[in-house]
């Protein structure tokens, strides 16, 4: 049934809006219900068909939005009062999940490219499941962020290489994605040199005093610049997106008025459209066959295992075991790249359409397991970033500038 595409923005609008209550009711992540929400309205159930490409416009927004956020996120000041070894323990973490993963494909009779997809995360869900859990900014949460930005930006890099090996052979067109960092230099030393000598101008885009939202606009024109950057150097965007967020979090460390709008704009209306969207391409009938429900549910497995397991080694950090257990379910959480390199796939020719299916029904079960299961096994307590006799938050909140 084709809908007017004004009747549509209403019925996705009430959508978003709801929803988180009813997630509240119901002890499960908004996104669960964002995305069942839009199986119920799509192509497997009331099979509505909205004119025009707007929701797919916007829902692609929402995404480079979510990830814009997720690098706002990361505690870069957290990140340098580690211990030592802390990143070495995450590299390791990632290094296992990828051998763990090529062993998995194997077993299934699939090769490495495979691998390369098991060994995906959605740092998309990830982000707000520890918003809603209140995590983000504790010891846990912020090992969970990194241990996702890893997988999700180390293993698209390397999708990215191996479909130009694939195509292009060894060569120069592995210097693809230095566009990329260098004008990543390029700005960050620029944000720094403008925040050094105008404090009090570039600080006001921090404040609640940016009465003509500044500060917004700039973050908006930051976003499109390093997407653009990955566009051109034929990297995915959610890169780009990802590093332009990074580079706020870098330079600025109070920045929670702008975060705060920030949130209001993608999380209140643009990322649920997102996840909607993400529901309603999902097609059950194609995977209603015996065979393929038997083959996904040993996909499945694999998939979590090659997650949990390796999330083990956070032990090693300090953690305890439940809580390296939780990080490794809220890590087989996958949505949006493991979508991406299945289609990726399908169009070099590395997995069949059957197979896609599986990976595509993979992620849907994934995302609504991984944080589900994070959300009823989580228990907040006093942990900070700072826990463990590290920086003290109260020294460094009333500064918004890295020196």
């Amino acid at each position: 049934m084709v809908i007017h595409s004004a009747w549509a923005l209403v019925l996705v609008s009430l959508g978003a809006a709801f929803l988180p209550s009813l997630s509240i009711r119901l002890r499960l992540p908004s996104v669960v219900l964002e995305i069942l929400f839009g199986v119920l309205i799509g192509k497997s159930l009331l099979n509505l068909q909205f004119g025009g490409q707007w929701l797919s416009f916007l829902a692609h927004l929402g995404f480079l939005i979510l990830m814009f956020h997720a690098g706002m996120e990361i505690n870069f000041k957290m990140l340098g009062a580690q211990p030592a070894g802390m990143f070495a323990i995450q590299v390791a973490v990632f290094g296992l999940t990828v051998l763990l993963s090529m062993v998995a494909a194997f077993f299934l009779g699939q090769g490495f490219y495979l691998g390369l997809v098991l060994s995906t995360t959605s740092l998309g869900l990830v982000v707000p499941t520890l918003k809603d859990t209140g995590a983000i900014q504790s010891m846990l949460g912020q090992n969970a962020m990194i241990a996702a930005t890893l997988a999700d930006f180390l293993t698209l890099f390397a999708i990215t290489f191996f479909l130009v090996w694939h195509q292009n052979g060894f060569g120069w067109e592995f210097l693809r994605p230095l566009p990329l960092f260098i004008g990543f230099g390029i700005v960050l030393k620029l944000v720094r040199f403008l925040a050094w000598w105008y404090p009090e101008k570039v600080g006001r885009l921090l404040s609640d005093r940016d009465t003509q939202e500044l500060g917004v606009r700039f973050s908006l024109a930051l976003l499109f610049l390093f997407v653009a950057l990955s566009e051109l150097a034929h990297l995915e965007p959610v890169l780009g997106a990802f590093l332009g967020g990074a580079l706020l979090s870098i330079v600025f460390l109070e920045k929670s008025q702008l975060e705060l709008k920030l949130s209001g704009f993608g999380y209140g209306f643009l990322v649920p459209l997102f996840f909607i969207h993400v529901g309603m391409q999902f097609d059950v009938a194609n995977v209603f066959s015996l065979g393929q429900l038997v083959f996904t549910s040993k996909l499945l497995i694999l998939a979590m295992v090659v997650k949990v397991l390796p999330c083990l080694l956070f032990v090693v950090a300090g953690l305890s075991m439940s809580k390296s257990i939780n990080i490794g379910l809220l890590m087989t959480s996958r949505l949006s790249l493991i979508i991406v390199a299945a289609t990726l796939g399908l169009q070099f020719g590395f997995i069949t359409e059957a197979f896609k299916d599986a990976i595509i029904l993979l992620a849907v079960l994934t995302c609504i397991i991984g944080p589900s299961l994070f959300k009823a096994f989580y228990r907040s307590d006093v942990e900070t970033p700072d826990s463990g006799g590290q920086i003290e938050k109260k020294k460094f909140v009333a500064g918004w500038m890295r020196q």
